[in-house]
Order: structure tokens, then C-alpha cells, then sequence
């Protein structure tokens, strides 16, 4: 799957008209617009009732009668991206530049309106494209970290959205791919009696389907990496549709299983970003792309299967199964000994129950990392928020006939058993984060149309970038 072009973007050649421009700011200084506007144009965006609200949004003549317009900006101090998607949708088409206050990043307008301009559709008759917004960037900023990561995020949200009938395994794996190997990866598809051997729970999950398991396995390594440069492994579950297995999911709970890969095309999205900023690191990528379904081959309640790493688990429910697609995954991940092993996935309902939509929970096995991990997210607008691996619970894995239990014994602290389920799989001393997602907007709001999304994307590449740019183990 292509990743999308900047379309929303424009840069200005010398030819072409001059830009009308986008006044952002702040509800206690709107006596400032004076400047732009003058004194009528400011009387007439207040007895419109622009206030400066956050999302506000009034066009109006500036002092030169050309087409301008106000729009109402977070207060001092709040840093949030997002707000400038609004740009995208309520503008009238046109090249628009944007002025801001001082302390706003312009990467964060950048990436903002990208994300507010994106959109999702299959429809065979739509009309032809409406002329839209176009924001006013340098050649510099349109091949910038801002719009790249836009980029990244739509490839997420493009895959996240597919249908499951035009997405599975096979096509899942390909998007990995498509979008790594032009950077430089060595991507490796991994099918049949090979994946059988190599991922045995992995296949189990996968094996219901007439749609085989795929695993995508990609290696990368930044130009400016030593030999001694961090290797950094991360592993995405890339269920492309759950139906629950033999527990299956009422009707009600299947209407967005389509996006139950979304922690794979977070994964995704992540490297892809890692590898347009060209961090010195090596990178390891792992993908478990499968589908749940029901049928005879399908796994069933109470079948044990020795895993990767040579524990035995029981399938106490069909519908916990991201985590058996994960822990091979992991298993085979820690044999190199990263110096970070990070997973995403759309994991558990609890967590939705705890947090919401919009936090995913994190889980991690070292302060150090986690409290970096939380610092960036904040710094951000990309929130985490951090669950305990609360060993108390770590018996109600048990089994009487295996080593482990897909599911708890308890009908409580869903996140954290499943977090303490994969951390069984994790090697010891190993640093480990692992990161629930729910991949997913119910409703739209800007820069986050309705659904499928990547959060915790820009968090981790953050933390990544700040944590280990400076150790790029260049030889001495």
C-alpha cells in the first residue's frame, strides 16, 4: 500500500498567487489582531462572536481587503498539535499560511493540518476531488520530519481502515514490505511449515483461517551506525480480523475487528518513521499477521501447545488470542538481546475499561524507560499512561495441565495478567516495554478523524531518538 503525497500542502513558486494567511491566537490577546486586521476587521471578527475560543475559526478581510482569517489557539504552555487539523476541514480552498505566536513549533502546524487533512474511502462513484486548503510549506518542511511523520501515521491509519476482506495476512505482510524495503530494510516473509516451526502459537491462532499466518520479519541498520550502535526490536499484533474463535465475539463486538491489527501498523508506522530520520541504530521489526476465525482447523478451548520458548499453554479462551500471536514473537525478538524490546498491540478490553480511547496503556519492566517513556509522551500531546506488572497476579496464569493459561483465573485486572502473560515470554534482564492500544477514533475531532490511528507513535520515537542519538556506537 503507497503512502500517501503531501496534497494538502503547497509550496509557492514565484509566479503564483500570494497566500492568504491564517492569524493564530491566544482568547487574552485578540486586541493584537489589530495589526493584521485593523480596527474594523477586529470589531467585525468580535461581533461575529470569535472570542478566541480553541477551534474558533471567523475569515475576514485583513488591512489590505484580502481574504484572511482568525483561528483560536490552546492557551500558553499547552502544547497540542492536533488543533491545527482543524485548518484543514474548515478553511476554504486556497493556499493558506499560517502565523503564530512565538512559542507555538511550527512542526506542530505542519503536522497537525497534514493529520486534519486526512481521509479514508472506497466509494466507486465518488465526485471528483473538491478543491481543499493547501498549507503554504518550504521544499524543506515538505520532505520534513513533521510531514514524514504525517506520513507515517496515514500508513497506520490507511491499513487500520481497510476491510478485512481486501486486507489479510498476506496483504498485511506486504505492506511491510512495500513501505520498508525502499528505505533500506531486508523485509522477510516468513509462511507455511517454516512459520509452523519457527512461531507454533503464532500458527495456532493463524491456522483457522483459509487465510495462512504470515510473519514479517525486517532488519535495518541507519547510515550512521556503528558496530556497536543500540539495536532496537520491535514486534506489532497484526490480527487482520477477530472473530473470537469458538468463544466467539457477539455481532456487536465484531463491528471494528478490522482493527485488530493496529498494533502492527503502529509497529509499522514507528519504523518507517525510524528510517526517514535515519537514527543510528539497528532495527529489528516483527509483524504477526493472522486472522481468528472459526472453522475446523480452528484452536480450540482447552488445546495446549508448546510455544517458541519451550513453555506449554493452555487456551483457556479462543478470544485472548493477540497474545499467543505476540509471544513467539518476543521469544525469538530477545535471542539477539536488544538493548529495547517494544511491542504494540490492540490487546485488551480492560484496558479500554481503565483508560479509554485515547491513553494507551503502558507496561514496562524498567523504571528507567518507562519514566522516559511517560516524559516524552507529555512533552509530546501523545499521551501513556503507565499500569503495573503486578506480579501478585501472576498465579492466576496457572494451569493444571500446562505451564501457563492464555487467561486469568480471575475476572479482574484484564491489562495487567495479559502484560504478565508476555512478560513470561520476555527474557530475563531484558528492558521491555509493552504498549495496548486501541488503535482507533469513535468519532471525529481534529487532526483525528473518525478511525483508525497510531498513538503512542510520535511518544516512542521520541524516546527513542532522545535516549539513543547520542549513543550511535560510531567505532572509535
Amino acid at each position: 500500500m503507497p503512502v500517501q503525497d503531501a496534497e494538502c500542502l503547497s509550496v509557492l513558486r514565484r509566479n503564483q498567487k500570494k497566500a492568504h494567511t491564517v492569524y493564530a491566537v491566544r482568547a487574552p490577546d485578540i486586541g493584537h489582531l489589530k495589526t493584521h486586521l485593523g480596527p474594523t476587521g477586529l470589531a467585525f471578527v468580535q461581533a461575529c462572536g470569535f472570542t478566541g475560543k480553541p477551534g474558533d475559526i471567523a475569515l475576514v478581510p485583513n488591512t489590505a481587503g484580502q481574504l484572511s482569517a482568525v483561528f483560536g489557539i490552546a492557551p500558553f504552555g499547552v502544547k497540542d498539535p492536533y488543533q491545527f487539523g482543524a485548518l484543514a476541514g474548515k478553511l476554504p480552498p486556497g493556499n493558506w499560511q499560517v502565523h503564530t505566536p512565538d512559542d507555538v513549533e511550527r512542526d506542530d502546524v505542519v503536522l497537525g493540518f497534514c493529520l486534519g487533512s486526512y481521509q479514508f474511502s472506497l466509494k466507486a462513484n465518488a465526485p471528483e476531488q473538491m478543491a481543499k486548503p493547501k498549507l503554504v510549506v518550504t521544499e524543506e518542511e515538505k520532505t520534513g520530519r513533521a510531514v514524514e511523520t504525517a506520513r507515517s501515521i496515514w500508513l497506520a491509519r490507511d491499513l487500520i481502515n481497510t476491510p478485512a476482506n481486501l486486507l489479510g495476512p498476506t496483504e498485511l505482510a506486504h505492506a511491510a514490505r512495500d513501505a520498508l524495503a525502499p528505505l533500506g530494510a531486508e523485509v522477510e516473509i516468513i509462511k507455511g511449515k517454516a512459520l509452523d516451526k519457527a512461531y507454533p502459537l503464532l500458527a495456532h491462532v493463524g491456522n483457522g483461517s483459509d487465510r495462512g499466518p504470515r510473519v514479517a520479519v525486517a532488519r535495518w541498520r541507519g547510515s550512521k551506525a556503528g558496530k556497536k550502535a543500540p539495536l532496537i526490536s520491535l514486534v506489532g499484533k497484526g490480527v487482520c480480523f477477530d472473530s473470537g474463535g469458538y468463544d466467539i465475539k457477539p455481532s456487536a463486538g465484531m463491528l471494528r475487528m478490522k482493527k485488530d491489527m493496529g498494533g502492527a501498523a503502529s509497529v509499522l508506522a514507528l519504523a518507517r518513521l525510524i528510517m526517514t530520520q535515519d537514527l543510528p541504530i539497528q532495527l529489528e521489526v516483527r509483524l504477526g499477521c493472522v486472522e481468528n476465525s472459526v472453522s475446523g482447523h480452528a484452536m480450540r478451548p482447552l488445546d495446549v501447545v508448546k510455544s517458541r520458548a519451550g513453555l506449554t499453554v493452555e487456551i483457556g479462551n479462543t478470544d485472548a488470542e493477540g497474545r499467543l500471536v505476540l509471544c513467539d514473537l518476543l521469544a525469538e525478538a530477545g535471542e539477539t538481546t536488544p538493548d529495547l524490546l517494544l511491542d504494540m498491540a490492540t490487546l485488551t478490553g480492560a484496558a479500554r475499561v481503565a483508560l479509554g480511547p485515547d491513553l494507551p496503556g503502558l507496561f514496562c519492566n524498567d523504571d528507567g524507560v518507562a519514566e522516559a517513556l511517560l516524559a516524552v509522551s507529555h512533552a509530546q500531546a501523545d499521551p501513556l499512561w503507565r499500569l503495573p506488572l503486578w506480579q501478585g497476579y501472576a498465579g492466576w496464569l496457572s494451569s493444571s495441565v500446562a505451564d501457563l493459561n492464555n487467561i486469568s483465573s480471575k475476572p479482574m485486572a484484564g491489562a495487567v495478567t495479559a502484560g504478565l502473560f508476555l512478560e513470561r515470554f520476555v527474557k530475563a534482564g531484558q528492558r521491555w516495554a509493552h504498549i495496548d492500544t486501541y488503535a482507533w477514533n469513535d468519532s471525529s475531532r481534529p487532526g483525528r478523524p473518525e478511525g483508525g490511528d497510531s498513538p503512542g507513535v510520535r511518544a516512542v520515537f521520541a524516546m527513542l531518538e532522545k535516549l539513543f542519538s547520542s549513543q550511535n556506537g560510531a567505532d572509535a
